[in-house]
């Protein structure tokens, strides 16, 4: 399985988010992005490790850095591997002692490792499928329906595409929590239907 590399391309919050943060991984040779919903500490793990602020005393994933480092072990990779129930699953992938090896993990454990360790973080084609949103490409904007067809009226829309619009809408606003919902919905409502 080709896995796809992704980088970091925003950590945002909403008014509305009781604390949560979207991670927002965009594919180093593609046009989409993948919003991961977060809590706060581990948005805050992240953001201080890009930033390059040190906390005055060790954050977790320091800890879990210098743990990798003491026992002589590599971080290779992080996988975003799965999604499953709209829960997001990932793998720490490492070599120690020689033998290549991984942990499950939540992504943004994950990742917050992978930023300290300049690990390269990958997502699984099925995930990126299922859960990716297409942008422009050099825009970050989402892919407007207005560029391949005419619009359509509003009142002749189905809830799907009705969905697809809010989903398109709430990118360009960059209120990715927002977005992670309405792709859940929109996964949701093409299972129901028995889309792809």
């Amino acid at each position: 399985m080709e896995l796809i590399q992704v980088d970091i391309v925003g950590l945002s919050t909403s008014p509305t988010s009781g604390g949560a943060y979207a991670l927002v991984l965009g594919e180093i040779e593609g046009n989409r992005r993948l919003p991961i919903i977060i809590g706060a500490f581990e948005a805050q793990a992240i953001a201080l490790e890009l930033e390059k602020i040190q906390p005055p005393r060790p954050m977790t994933h320091d800890l879990l850095r210098d743990l990798f480092e003491a026992v002589g072990a590599e971080v290779l990779s992080v996988v975003i591997d799965e999604l499953r129930d709209g829960t997001f699953y990932a793998k720490i992938r490492f070599v120690h002692n020689g033998r290549e090896r991984q942990l499950d993990a939540r992504p943004s454990d994950a990742v917050a490792l992978a930023v300290r360790v300049d690990a390269p973080i990958f997502v699984a084609p099925a995930v990126m499928e299922e859960a990716g949103i297409p942008t422009e490409e050099g825009t970050g904007f989402p892919l407007s329906s207005e560029s391949v067809e005419e619009e359509p009226q509003e009142a002749s829309m189905s809830r799907l595409e009705r969905l697809q619009r809010m989903l398109e809408k709430a990118i360009e606003e960059e209120d990715y929590e927002r977005a992670a919902q309405l792709r859940d919905e929109i996964a949701r409502l093409k299972k129901e239907q028995g889309q792809n």
